[in-house]
Parts: structure tokens; C-alpha cells; sequence
């Protein structure tokens, strides 16, 4: 059940509030065109659904 997901900021930080900012950094997103795999989780997916206008998500089977 330990699904990973494949998160790639899309979208610039740049004007954005400090909230998504923060929210971006937390998930280790900080350059534009990036990703970063992450474990699937309630707080991850809270985390995507806020800034998720800046994103692209790829859900990952167990590949780790």
C-alpha cells in the first residue's frame, strides 16, 4: 500500500503566496521543470491539493 507518486512543478513560485511557497519547498520542489518522488500519504495529498494549479502528478506503483 506504499504507493509512490511523481510530483513536477510546472508552474513559476514566482508571485505566489508565501503559504504555497512554503508548501512547495516542504515537498522538496524548488526549481521549475523538477521532481521529486514521495511517498502517498494523507499529508502529501493535502499538500498537492493546494498548489496543485502549479503541478503535474504521476502516480508511481512500488518501484523503489
Amino acid at each position: 500500500m506504499s504507493e509512490m507518486v511523481k510530483i513536477t512543478l510546472r508552474k513559476s513560485m514566482i508571485g505566489r503566496p508565501e503559504k504555497h511557497r512554503r508548501i512547495l519547498r516542504a515537498m522538496g520542489l524548488r526549481k521549475l521543470n523538477r521532481s521529486v518522488v514521495v511517498k502517498n500519504s494523507p499529508t502529501i495529498q493535502g499538500m498537492i491539493n493546494k498548489v496543485s494549479h502549479l503541478l503535474e502528478v504521476e502516480e508511481q506503483g512500488n518501484e523503489a
